[in-house]
């Protein structure tokens, strides 16, 4: 009679190899490089089916000889097939990913690079994606799972771990569903968490598996869902930045560029039969600000209404105070996406959250928020990390923040819903109040006639210095000046007026920026309601604005002009003085320059006879410059040499502040009148020190001007590589003050020069 025996299984043939190599279970694992835990289960039978580079490296140890190794590493093969075909379906299933998803790139081949690296086991690869609502975390980790796919034949299960709800998943609530999609039958479910997660991890360790954790709400809740190493992969998402989670790398979702949910929109619509074309969905991608939900939500309603026009959905979505009311589509709401987020704050933080809205730039700092929310700064602090984590702010470079335009709108929305009319009004005057304080006394460092100001108020220790107030107004121009806006609509004309003046000087070392006319304007309205020799400084500073930053040298001379019968009424030297000094500025870049020299010589003269030598010396380089151009380079020479050594002498009576400041830009003429007059190596040295000088004072159009004279010398000199050199760093300086044609002059001669 024949005697039919079974073939052993893989873990009866494992146990046999490992006898017959005379080896204990603990000495084949550290031999492998298998852990001991892994080794037990496949021997028991609880593995059936490891992968091939573990089976691999069993053989090798065991110097198996080719036909029982191959012979084990068939087993492991069809244990596994079998396991595929055994393990309960429907768990942890996949969702269905999105047939239009676009753009995401850069990000899916971060997701990929992370979890798709077969090569290294030792560590776990966990990949977490975090930010705001609305971003499409959950639709990309999906698009991830199902487009890798076929890099984990052991499963893609994915989990939502409801980390917005009121009552997250709990870790033993979680784990369950995990250990039955992979295999473990409920009777041999631990029922210690702990007990769980080791065998999760155990599970995960030889399994070519990708674990899709959607939606995280803490750290606590995510450690034990994690692979502890070898094969198994995770993809966690969140809206909190979970920034204790050890050992993970992080993708910060940000919203798609302009063209990509542009093309998203399209993809949504590819089957509306209304011909919509692409500069009417770039106005609505731009609307929704590069949100995919707002962009799928305004897709959705266009296809399922096709008789709309999306031109005039476009309209209905510019209209800021209807804007969220638009963005919803049937159980889709932006609003909603927001509110989740929302209520996971304290109240102390929900007060905060929805008075930023009534800032009026789109950035603020600390100090504001400590403002609105009238705490503490310190308290702020903690406030602004806890609107980050969520996703409800963005934060930025040196301190800033920033709402996204959707989740702005979200706060004036539940500041009008839950705060009462009067108390938005109080809040919103105290900001603005406080907004044109500190930019009015940032303004008083720079004055001749105040220097430091006096700060009797705490939160105004941070302009304790001349570089806090520079770089305090600089950060919060669109936030002061939209103050400005409002007080002077108010009627409130003194505040406004006083803050105008403030600036003139300061407006000086920032002469580039675009908003100087608003601001004078604002500040000659608020004069004109009753004090005309102030309404003709503010005309002066309207001419200096039309004069520098605004290239208009007629509507200048108009303004000075309109100054000098003002003064002339009012009875003010000073103003007179100012007016025919920006009168000479005007018309000298008019070439009417016997004019300019006459208008500067009484300037002149009337501000040194008042003892007001830092305008004095302001005329002396005026009536230079006016030489210069008029040919006499000798005598412009001797004119800016003369102001030179004034600057430079404690007892002339000018300002230390503005000596500082002017000294730079004398030495930078003294420079070009030696290059006009072919002293180009003296003209070199001078050019080179004004430039580091303007550097380290700010002055950036005048250095770049600088840049360009010595970029000029130095290529008649014969020196073209530093010739191009210099070309190149005037195109950047030029570039960042928003000059564009004279950046692409200068490139153009930088590779001419090089």
């Amino acid at each position: 009679m024949l005697l039919i025996t079974a073939s052993p299984s893989f873990a009866e043939l494992l146990r046999r190899h490992r006898h017959a190599a005379r080896l204990t279970l603990e000495q084949l694992a550290e031999a492998s490089g298998v852990s001991a835990r892994t080794l037990s289960d496949m021997e028991r039978g609880r593995s059936k089916g490891p992968q091939h580079r573990t089976v691999a490296a069993l053989a090798d140890t065991l110097a198996l000889e080719e036909r029982d190794r191959r012979r084990l590493i068939e087993l492991a093969r069809d244990g596994r097939l079998r396991d595929h075909w055994t393990r309960p379906t429907g768990l942890c299933e996949l969702p269905r990913t999105m047939d239009d998803f676009t753009g995401r790139a850069a990000e899916m081949a971060w997701t990929g690079d992370l979890v798709g690296d077969g090569d290294s086991a030792a560590v776990a690869r966990v990949g977490l994606i975090t930010g705001p609502a609305g971003l499409g975390k959950t639709t990309l980790a999906i698009h991830v799972g199902h487009t890798l796919r076929p890099l984990f034949p052991d499963g893609v299960f994915f989990l939502d771990l409801f980390g917005m709800s009121s009552r997250p998943l709990p870790v033993d609530q979680a784990l369950a569903p995990l250990l039955r999609a992979l295999g473990v039958p409920d009777q041999q479910v631990p029922t210690d968490t702990s007990e769980c997660a080791s065998l999760y991890r155990s599970l995960l360790q030889d399994r070519r598996v990708l674990v899709v954790l959607d939606n995280a709400a803490s750290e606590e809740q995510v450690r034990p869902l994690l692979p502890g190493g070898g094969l198994g992969r995770a993809l966690v998402t969140s809206r909190r930045l979970l920034a204790g989670l050890e050992g993970v790398r992080r993708l910060n979702l940000g919203p798609l560029p302009l063209p990509d949910a542009t093309l998203l929109l399209a993809e949504i619509m590819r089957d509306r039969e209304a011909s919509d074309g692409e500069p009417v969905l770039t106005q609505l991608a731009r609307l929704c600000g590069g949100l995919p939900l707002a962009v799928r939500i305004i897709g959705n309603r266009l296809v399922s209404r096709p008789a709309w026009s999306a031109a005039e959905l476009a309209a209905r979505l510019a209209d800021d105070e209807r804007r969220l009311d638009q963005l919803k589509a049937g159980d889709l709401k932006i609003a909603n996406a927001f509110r989740m987020s929302y209520e996971q704050l304290a109240p102390s933080a929900r007060k905060v959250f929805r008075r930023l809205a009534l800032v009026p730039g789109r950035d603020f700092d600390t100090a504001i928020a400590a403002v609105v929310g009238e705490i503490p700064v310190e308290d702020a602090w903690d406030v602004l990390d806890e609107l980050i984590d969520l996703g409800l702010l963005q934060d930025g470079a040196s301190g800033r923040y920033r709402f996204h335009d959707l989740v702005r709108l979200f706060a004036r929305e539940r500041l009008k819903a839950e705060d009462p009319a009067a108390e938005r009004d109080a809040m919103s005057e105290a900001l603005t109040s406080w907004l044109l304080r500190m930019a009015t006394t940032a303004g008083r460092w720079f004055e001749p006639a105040y220097g430091c100001p006096d700060l009797p108020d705490a939160e105004l220790a941070d302009l304790s210095s001349p570089d806090d107030a520079d770089q305090w107004l600089r950060a919060n121009v669109d936030n002061w000046l939209g103050a400005l806006r409002t007080t002077a609509t108010s009627g409130r004309h003194s505040a406004v007026l006083d803050c105008a003046e403030s600036l003139y000087w300061f407006s000086d070392r920032w002469m580039h920026a675009p908003h100087w006319h608003e601001v004078f304007t604002l500040g000659a309205g608020a004069a004109a309601m009753g004090d005309p020799a102030r309404q003709a400084g503010q005309l002066n500073s309207l001419a200096w604005a039309h004069l520098l930053p605004r290239d208009d040298p007629e509507a200048a001379l108009r303004y000075a002009t309109e100054a000098m019968d003002l003064a002339t009424r009012s009875g003010s030297t000073a103003h007179l003085a100012s007016a025919h000094h920006h009168a000479g500025g005007a018309l000298r870049r008019l070439g009417r320059l016997d004019e300019a020299v006459a208008s500067e010589t009484l300037a002149a003269e009337i501000f040194k006879a008042v003892g007001d030598m830092d305008a004095y010396c302001q005329c002396l380089g005026a009536l230079a410059t006016c030489q210069r151009d008029a040919g006499h380079h000798s005598e412009a020479l001797e004119r800016y040499l003369d102001l030179w050594t004034l600057l430079n002498d404690a007892g002339s009576g000018v300002t230390p502040s503005v000596a500082a400041f002017t000294r730079p830009i004398a030495l930078a003429r003294v420079g070009e009148c030696l290059g006009l007059l072919g002293r180009r190596a003296e003209a070199i040295a001078e050019l080179s020190e004004a430039i580091s000088l303007m550097e380290q004072a700010q002055l950036p159009v005048p250095q770049a001007r600088s840049l360009e004279t010595l970029a000029s010398l130095l290529a008649d000199e014969g020196r073209q590589d530093e010739s191009g050199r210099a070309y190149v760093r005037a195109a950047e300086v030029y570039e960042a003050v928003g000059d564009a044609d004279a950046s692409r002059r200068c490139r153009d001669l930088a590779s001419t020069a090089l």
